[in-house]
C-alpha cells in the first residue's frame, strides 16, 4: 500500500467542471488527474452544486470555525471620536491639577 497523495481539488474545479460539459465521464476525469476513483470528482461536483443551489436561494456561505477576536466590524470614525474625547478629558484633568498645584 503506497503513500496517499493529497490534491487540492478545489483549485482544479474550473477544469473539472468543464470536462463533463465536454462529454467526459467522471471516471475519465478522475483518471486524467490521477485520483483514486470517481468518488473524488463526484463529491466535488455535488458540493459545488449544493453551494450554487444555496446561493440561488439567497443563503450566503458562512465561514467555518470560531470567529477571530478582531473580526468584528470596526467603526473607525467612532473609535477616533472616542479617542479624541478621552484625550481632551485627560488634558483638562492635567491642566486642573497643575492649576491647583499652583504651577500655572
Amino acid at each position: 500500500m503506497g503513500k496517499r497523495n493529497y490534491t487540492h481539488v478545489q483549485a482544479l474545479l474550473p477544469e473539472i467542471k468543464a470536462m463533463p460539459a465536454e462529454g467526459k465521464t467522471q471516471r475519465e476525469v478522475a483518471g486524467y488527474y490521477g485520483f483514486q476513483n470517481k468518488q473524488v470528482v463526484k463529491r466535488l461536483l455535488e458540493r459545488e452544486r449544493r453551494k450554487e443551489r444555496k446561493l440561488e436561494a439567497g443563503i450566503l456561505p458562512r465561514p467555518k470555525g470560531r470567529p477571530r477576536k478582531d473580526a468584528a466590524h470596526r467603526d473607525i470614525a467612532a473609535e477616533q471620536t472616542f479617542e479624541i474625547q478621552r484625550l481632551r478629558m485627560e488634558d483638562k484633568l492635567l491642566r486642573d491639577f497643575l492649576r491647583s498645584a499652583g504651577r500655572r
